[in-house]
């Protein structure tokens, strides 16, 4: 990309979106294209056709989705699939209809096969059943990134796609139901410091190994990306390094400054053991993550304070 390239950043508003325009700016981009909800409804095949025949811009990034933790993508299977596959069609298509020289697709590493094997590399995708819980927004990933890699096959579209791992950091949602886990648990201890609670109770025995990458990492990669690759496999996203979740508890505990008790519901499901992703494709292109986890949560941490309105989502 030259530094006057016209670039769309798809769901700039969001966590993963609002970090690349951030990069982008970080790096001298200063032609950078945005449109809120309101302005275009991804999902209107129309609106997303002349937006693209009007601006043609030259750079993609599809970050714009509709996401939420384990309990939104268990409740509102057809809401995730309908939404996800509606706007990544729209935009992917439009882009290729008006000439766009290259896209880059955001996608999930919830692609892979429950029974993946661990760390999960590039090759495992669809060959094994995915986890049924966010089967629907999983499957929708996979259309987008098969569709771009279609796209290549049939007609040499420079389309690739991007898999990151769990996600965390500046305007994430905290919601307390439709959270993941990261900022979940920020927020239950943040509640539960300023409530003087004893104890804070946590689902499972904290065995599960996860990993974890800085949404500012990610967006550098994005970045990355696509001034330097050009392959029709997805890109995995992550660190390379997982943790319990009971080693996270304890860290996001000790950042935010509660002392009380955390103790553990056994009774609860401690979901799937471990989810690592194999970034040796990143490595060897010459990428590393530079976010150390309890830096990121302390700069997670921070953003919550500051944005009280985002907290209450």
């Amino acid at each position: 990309m030259e530094k006057h390239s016209k670039i769309y950043v798809a769901g700039h508003r969001g966590m993963v979106g609002s970090a690349i325009v951030r990069e982008l700016q970080r790096q001298g981009y200063d032609n950078i294209i945005t449109r809120t909800h309101a302005e275009l409804d991804l999902t209107r095949q129309a609106e997303v056709e002349e937006f693209f025949a009007a601006e043609r811009p030259e750079y993609v990034f599809l970050a714009a989705a509709k996401v939420g933790g384990i309990v939104a993508n268990n409740s509102a299977p057809a809401d995730f699939m309908y939404q996800n596959m509606v706007m990544e069609m729209n935009v992917i298509h439009a882009a290729w209809q008006n000439g766009c020289r290259k896209l880059e697709f955001l996608g999930s590493s919830c692609i892979y096969p429950k029974l993946a094997p661990q760390p999960m590399p590039e090759s495992c995708l669809l060959t094994s059943a995915l986890e049924p819980t966010n089967e629907a927004y999983a499957l929708a990933k996979i259309s987008g990134l098969k569709y771009c890699e279609y796209l290549r096959r049939q007609y040499g579209a420079d389309y690739i796609s991007v898999m990151p791992t769990n996600l965390y950091g500046p305007n994430d949602n905290y919601h307390p139901e439709h959270s993941h886990v990261l900022p979940a648990l920020i927020r239950r201890f943040h509640e539960a410091k300023v409530a003087g609670a004893e104890s804070v109770t946590c689902w499972g025995d904290g065995s599960p190994l996860r990993e974890f990458l800085y949404v500012d990492d990610l967006a550098n990669l994005c970045v990355f990306l696509m001034n330097n690759y050009s392959g029709a496999e997805t890109v995995n996203a992550g660190t390379g390094k997982e943790i319990t979740i009971k080693g996270l508890t304890e860290l996001v505990a000790r950042v935010i400054g509660y002392n009380g008790r955390i103790e553990w519901d056994t009774t609860r499901p401690n979901g799937t053991p471990r989810k690592l992703l194999d970034i040796s494709k990143a490595t060897a292109l010459g990428w590393t993550a530079r976010t150390e986890l309890e830096d990121g949560i302390r700069l997670a941490y921070e953003d919550f304070l500051n944005n009280p309105v985002r907290a209450e989502r």
